[in-house]
């Protein structure tokens, strides 16, 4: 396995900072968001996120990307990006953009649900997920398709169903532990089994259900929340005995959201963690 990090989850470093810093934990790659966002102070995962390049101009910052990486001996997991599967500018610009770095796969974001049909806006999707293979080919990349709560694809079937027959070598699922938590879960062996060629990239992270509100009828409404790595309801070490009994053996990417500890000091004890999960489950596959 390789292990990397998700700068959504970084948000008080500069890009140098992260790249530099994980490099001397020891991580073997970056996984850089790139989106524009607003701006927070202090900085935060979703707004003000310091690690984060932004969409507007991203070509004139594709030489920094790649050279930030690179001289700090870093890979590219694949890009965090944002661009929506139904805008094939934006789309098409990612794929470009990642090709141009010399990374080999990139998220490209799926119809959330909001309430619309369900049909409809997966029927488009196909239609535009076509397109988008087609051009990522053209690039020599792979577009990924994330397993994301409301969204068309919280699931690893429902993601194969929309992968379906598409060319694997362009196209690919990303499948994420802690989103399953809050909508999509299926056994997951069976989701990689499911998934078969089409599993392109692993994000982990945690999450719990808690209670929001009591209603004055005595019903519980309850809500999700990102948490640590070992306070979320996913069960870890499970899941990781599972990619390896499956056979997985390409990257990890961390994206851990909770606050409790310190950045550095999250990233540090994070790496080390999964790592263990990962060498006791290859032990443990040998006996």
């Amino acid at each position: 396995m390789k292990y990397s990090v998700f700068t959504a989850s970084t948000p008080d470093w500069t890009p140098a900072e992260a790249a530099q810093t994980l490099a001397a934990q020891g991580w073997d790659g970056i996984e850089w968001r790139i989106t524009d966002q607003d701006e927070a102070t202090p900085p935060g995962f979703w707004a003000g996120n310091r690690a984060t390049w932004p969409m507007t101009g991203l070509e004139d910052h594709l030489a920094q990307i790649r050279e930030i990486t690179t001289t700090n001996g870093l890979e590219f997991s694949g890009i965090g990006g944002y661009a929506q599967l139904e805008n094939r500018v934006d789309a098409e610009r990612m794929l470009a953009a990642t090709a141009a770095v010399g990374a080999t796969q990139v998220r490209i974001a799926m119809p959330r649900v909001d309430g619309r049909n369900y049909a409809d806006l997966f029927a488009q999707a196909r239609t535009n997920l076509e397109y988008i293979v087609g051009v990522a080919e053209k690039h020599g990349v792979k577009a990924l398709v994330e397993l994301h709560h409301e969204t068309i694809t919280p699931s690893a079937s429902a993601a194969r169903r929309l992968v379906e027959g598409l060319n694997p070598q362009f196209v690919g699922v990303i499948h994420d532990v802690g989103n399953l938590v809050n909508e999509g879960f299926e056994n997951h062996l069976a989701g990689f089994q499911l998934l078969g060629e089409y599993l392109a990239h692993v994000h982990i992270k945690n999450a719990r259900w808690v209670i929001d509100r009591v209603e004055i009828d005595g019903t519980h409404v309850w809500r999700h929340e990102w948490t640590t790595l070992r306070a979320g309801q996913a069960d870890l070490a499970g899941y990781v005995r599972d990619l390896v009994a499956f056979g997985y053996d390409g990257w990890i990417t961390l994206e851990d959201f909770s606050t409790e500890v310190p950045l550095e000091q999250r990233t540090a004890e994070n790496l080390a963690y999964v790592r263990g999960l990962v060498e006791a489950a290859q032990a443990g596959s040998r006996d």
